[in-house]
């Protein structure tokens, strides 16, 4: 596969594709391109695909057990090991192959199996707490699905996924997408 044809199919500058596969550590032969294997290793070993992730979830709720059925996570090195929450009707009960497990047992656990990964799914008003116990666990990376924001130690990265903004979002393309066909009111 060489850096034209990939060019082509991303309709981008063959020069920066040349230069961004360059970050990744392969190789390529003039001429020839890269081999598809090797060029995927090498594009999923930069992304840390290749390196299942064990993470920590917390909230099985109806969005945390979605995200635990989810089967695409391990294709990109997520692996979910365990699953947490404070409703004593859920702990000891098997979520997809998990078992939930009390909120308290989650530090401990983090650090004795270097979990370094956590995922909140809770309701806004115990994401805090979700938060503080991942951290005291030595848990490095926040996944929040919670409606708030999260106040972490710097050292902490969090990505807080804003499902009302992405609702935003869609609603503002539809209505503009329904202004360009002359039609601004819903069907």
């Amino acid at each position: 596969m060489s850096c034209t044809v990939l060019a082509e199919f991303l309709r981008r500058d063959a020069t920066q594709v040349r230069k961004d596969l360059s970050y990744t550590g392969i190789a390529g032969k003039p001429k020839v391109g890269y081999q598809l294997d090797g060029l995927i290793q090498a594009i999923e070993r930069f992304l840390g695909w290749d390196n299942v992730s064990e993470a920590f979830l917390v909230g099985v709720g109806n969005l945390g057990r979605a995200l635990l059925g989810y089967d695409g996570f391990s294709s990109k090195g997520l692996s979910i090991v365990a699953a947490f929450d404070v409703d004593e009707r859920k702990v000891g009960t098997e979520i997809h192959g998990r078992h939930v497990l009390a909120l308290d047992r989650l530090p401990g656990l983090a650090q004795r199996l270097h979990v370094s990964l956590g995922i909140i799914t809770t309701p806004g008003e115990g994401a805090q707490g979700v938060a503080d116990a991942m951290v005291s666990g030595g848990i490095r990376a926040i996944w929040n699905f919670a409606p708030v924001l999260l106040s972490v130690p710097e050292h902490v990265v969090v990505e807080n996924e804003q499902l009302s903004a992405s609702l935003a979002v869609i609603s503002q393309r539809l209505a503009k997408a329904r202004m360009q066909q002359g039609n601004p009111l819903p069907d």
